[in-house]
């Protein structure tokens, strides 16, 4: 299966967490499955967009117990790692969407561009490597246009 993971503050504001639930069902409906950190914000937002268009998604926990997961991840991998389970986060897509975010989602890009992996970000840090977009619309592009590649 396509994964991409999707990264992004736990504390999304309004904006954020509208484009993030857009992606998760617009990956949903392309059959990509979703890998976050399972948790608030923009996470519960792309795993609420895509169960509620069939898709699977993956919280890669920060506890050993998934407490604290949101009520859409369908897979809970529990860490017991905090904020040291971000290389996992971002190791384990295909490819990365970076929507808002803080120091967590800035450590998770860097980890990303580290690992080699193709970065999209719509309103994120600024770090070169990372290919910025306007819209949720020109995320689904790059999505698009990365998996034709491979």
């Amino acid at each position: 299966m396509r994964l991409v993971s999707v990264i992004g503050s736990s504390k999304a504001v309004e904006e954020e967490y509208r484009t993030a639930y857009k992606i998760g069902k617009e990956l949903a409906r392309r059959g990509i499955g979703i890998v976050c950190g399972g948790r608030t914000g923009v996470m519960e937002a792309v795993c609420k967009g895509a169960k509620e268009f069939g898709g699977l998604t993956i919280g890669i926990m920060p506890s050993y117990d998934g407490s604290e997961a949101n009520p859409y991840v369908d897979i809970k991998i529990k860490t017991g790692m905090n904020w040291n389970r971000n290389p996992i986060v971002v190791a384990t897509g295909d490819m990365v969407v970076a929507i808002g975010g803080n120091y967590g989602t800035l450590s998770e890009i860097a980890y990303a561009l580290i690992l080699g992996k193709y970065v999209v970000g719509w309103k994120t840090h600024s770090v070169k490597g990372v290919e910025v977009v306007k819209s949720a619309e020109d995320i689904i592009v790059k999505v698009e246009e990365f998996f034709k590649k491979y």
